[in-house]
């Protein structure tokens, strides 16, 4: 069986970034991956502004001002965010609010708490504030000409908000990755079915159709496909044609009645197969020929337990298809965490286990860590990484990795 490291490692060195790419309005851009830079015609903010709600004012005009001895001067403008500022007249304020653009010869902004309007309109400044004081300049958050979001990127909310700051309401995406999913096992039925004896229902094509669409995927379902080599083949030469990445789930062990892994090697090849984890060994990866083009699409075979497909999905099929879509940076983030249980014998595999944050920011084990036990999908919060033959003591530091980064 392969380390996990070294399979993830082949799945990586695989991919490659599916070609073609498209133009698409910034708003519908979510989760998509840049194709290009996008670099910024402007600054941002495009001039100076006002931080705070209160008077633009030349900060020589109120050298020596103090409670005993206030300057008062005349508010001879005033300027709401959105509307032009005129040049500031010497010995005047202007009543300023924030986000409103610094009138020039302003080289300070009080805030509003800190002055005193009279019945007559003028304004008493009983402190002298600094040059530049509450004033957010031209250019403090972007520069123009500056590349704000680089190729590869994978478009969360936040970058969007920054892309449409710079004014793009379009960017140059990557095309979506197209897969094709299909599930074996005659046992399987979909919800509002009956359940016939020896029958169950169908968990995993929810669980990794939402895995893919938060992912960006063009997927194509073909269901559930019949236990039988003939069948899985012809789905196989089916779903080569016009897809980058073939899914299957189930299937792809050493039964009599499993048939995905024959069927691939029939039909292409099977490069990886078994990786030394658990939950999850039966994990394939290899290729289907498109008929007679020449080319290849990728196929992925996932095993059929419901944690071990929702686990290995998580762990490699979310690498390869960020790295097929261009993204550069697809390692999630790991935290250092304390235990707060013991296990007491580890396992010859790589564990993943699942565990949530406890109320003292420890970690607790879900208690069945069984392939079949989805629930502990949704009871944890993320998987405890822990290494061949390894037992965790209470109060050790372990590796964590969050479900938010590995399902985002």
């Amino acid at each position: 069986m392969l380390a996990t490291a070294d399979a993830l490692g082949r799945l990586l060195d695989a991919a490659r970034q599916v070609d073609g790419r498209e133009r698409v309005d910034t708003l519908d851009a979510g989760n998509r991956v840049l194709a290009a830079d996008v670099t910024s015609p402007l600054d941002v903010p495009p001039m100076h502004t006002s931080s705070m709600d209160g008077y633009a004012v030349r900060a020589a005009d109120l050298a020596g001002a103090s409670e005993g001895a206030p300057v008062v001067l005349a508010v001879s403008q005033r300027i709401p965010a959105g509307h032009a500022a005129a040049p500031l007249a010497a010995g005047t304020a202007a009543r300023i609010f924030t986000g409103a653009t610094v009138p020039p010869g302003a080289d300070a902004v009080v805030m509003q708490e800190m002055a005193q309007v009279s019945d007559d309109g003028r304004v008493a400044f009983a402190q002298a504030p600094a040059a530049g004081e509450w004033i957010t300049r031209q250019g403090a958050d972007i520069r123009r000409d500056s590349v704000i979001l680089p190729a590869g990127t994978r478009l969360t909310p936040q970058a969007l908000g920054l892309a449409a700051s710079v004014g793009c309401a379009q960017l140059d995406v990557v095309r979506a990755v197209r897969v094709a999913i299909f599930f074996t096992g005659d046992e399987l039925r979909m919800p509002g079915e009956p359940l016939e004896p020896g029958a169950i229902y169908n968990s995993n094509r929810f669980t990794l159709r939402a895995l893919l669409a938060k992912l960006g995927c063009e997927v194509t379902d073909l269901g559930i496909v019949p236990d039988r080599l003939d069948a899985t083949r012809e789905t196989l030469r089916r779903a080569a044609s016009e897809h980058d990445l073939i899914l299957t789930c189930g299937g792809v062990s050493v039964g009599e009645e499993d048939h995905v892994k024959p069927a691939v090697e029939a039909e292409g090849r099977i490069s990886m197969w078994q990786i030394a984890m658990k939950p999850g060994k039966p994990l394939a990866f290899g290729a289907v020929r498109r008929g007679d083009q020449g080319s290849e699409a990728f196929f992925i075979g996932l095993p059929g337990n419901p944690v071990s497909s929702f686990c290995t999905f998580l762990l490699f099929v979310r690498p390869f298809l960020l790295r097929l879509a261009g993204v550069k940076h697809v390692t999630p983030r790991v935290y250092s965490m304390r235990a707060d249980f013991s296990q007491k014998k580890g396992d010859r595999r790589n564990e993943f286990l699942r565990a949530r944050v406890n109320e003292s920011g420890g970690l607790d084990l879900f208690e069945n860590q069984s392939s079949a036990v989805m629930t502990s999908t949704v009871w944890g919060d993320g998987l405890i990484d822990n290494p061949p033959n390894h037992a965790i003591s209470d109060g050790e530091i372990v590796r964590f990795i969050p479900f938010s980064e590995l399902t985002r």
